[in-house]
């Protein structure tokens, strides 16, 4: 050995030992098995909940729900696919992130009168998974978009009602559909909505039964339906924006108002009164937005409050006290 050279037990002692992560990284790599593409990266799972709806029968848009691990720490590609049911060839949708992350829109060159199938493809690094086939027909997803120019307003001086009314969308005012409308409202001071559902195809509807002195929200929204002859319904739009009226507040007057009492031995119409109210609120709660229910319904209180101001009359005329003390009698009508 050459003078003045460290022999191999110095040159061990000097050099630095090495630490144990380096010792234990590949045996830990080993029996934890991760994956070359990172720490939990997995392949794709199968997306689901695919759902389409169309504007204008001539485009369409699909979205959908990942795996429900999602991402799985990779990077995943989504591919919305889709073909005439019988033949032709897969198509590829082009325009993601219409209406959100999960979804694509297709502007045209869809048929008509044709199913189509529509899957979802899913990719990554460490593999691909494929949704289930959705088989559906444009013509049975049209939807519109909310009934536009609102309006609700009070109907004369009836407390409890509010009269509203609408425009149908412009969208399809073209083709050949029907559309079938519903209306919700609600009190100012609430969240909880009231929906009238048996507004058919009418673009107006009285509410009624409703509290006097009160402001109500009030939207509307429109289902299309039997378009070309399509036997299914269409898809709800979203509720129009809402809008605000009040109900005039009651003028009845209440007990001890000033109004004289009728004598003892005058008849009372007031179980007459109840039977044909409880009758009227029957005929209104079942035939909601019946033009015939509300003539009747309108006929009545004007019939009653004829009645009520003619009786008022009769009291002071009959019942009412003098300002010396005396009563004065009513005199019997002349037959």
């Amino acid at each position: 050995m050459p003078a003045g050279r460290p022999g191999p037990a110095a040159q061990s002692a000097r050099r630095p030992p090495r630490p144990l992560s380096s010792l234990w990284s590949p045996l830990l790599l080993c029996v934890l098995g991760v994956p070359r593409g990172g720490s939990g990266a997995l392949p794709p799972e199968k997306p689901f909940n695919i759902s389409c709806w169309s504007r204008n029968m001539k485009d369409l848009t699909c979205r959908w729900t990942p795996g429900t691990r999602g991402e799985t720490f990779l990077h995943t590609n989504y591919s919305l696919k889709y073909k005439l049911r019988w033949y032709g060839q897969d198509n590829t949708c082009e325009e993601y992130h219409t209406v959100g992350p999960h979804s694509c829109h297709i502007p045209k060159d869809l048929a008509l009168f044709t199913p189509y199938e529509i899957w979802v493809e899913a990719t990554n690094r460490l593999g691909s998974a494929r949704s289930d086939v959705l088989t559906l027909d444009v013509l049975d997803v049209v939807t519109t978009d909310p009934p536009p120019d609102v309006h609700v307003s009070r109907v004369g001086g009836l407390e409890d009602q509010l009269s509203v009314r609408w425009v149908s969308p412009p969208a399809l005012k073209d083709f050949l559909f029907q559309a079938k409308y519903q209306i919700r409202y609600r009190v100012e001071d609430s969240v909880d909505w009231k929906v009238v559902d048996d507004v058919s195809n009418q673009t107006s509807c009285r509410l009624a039964g409703l509290k006097p002195g009160t402001v109500y929200f009030v939207q509307v929204r429109c289902n299309p339906f039997g378009i070309y002859g399509s036997k299914k319904a269409g898809i709800w739009s979203e509720w129009s924006h809402p809008t605000a009226a009040s109900t005039p507040r009651s003028e009845r007057p209440g007990p001890g108002g000033g109004v004289c009492e009728p004598r003892g031995g005058e008849p009372s119409s007031g179980p007459v009164r109840r039977e044909l109210k409880q009758f009227l609120g029957w005929l209104k709660k079942h035939a909601y937005c019946s033009n015939l229910s509300f003539r009747l319904y309108d006929q009545w209180r004007a019939w009653m409050q004829k009645s009520h101001k003619t009786r008022n009359q009769h009291r002071t005329r009959g019942s009412c006290p003098r300002a010396d003390g005396a009563r004065r009698e009513v005199l019997p009508d002349k037959l």
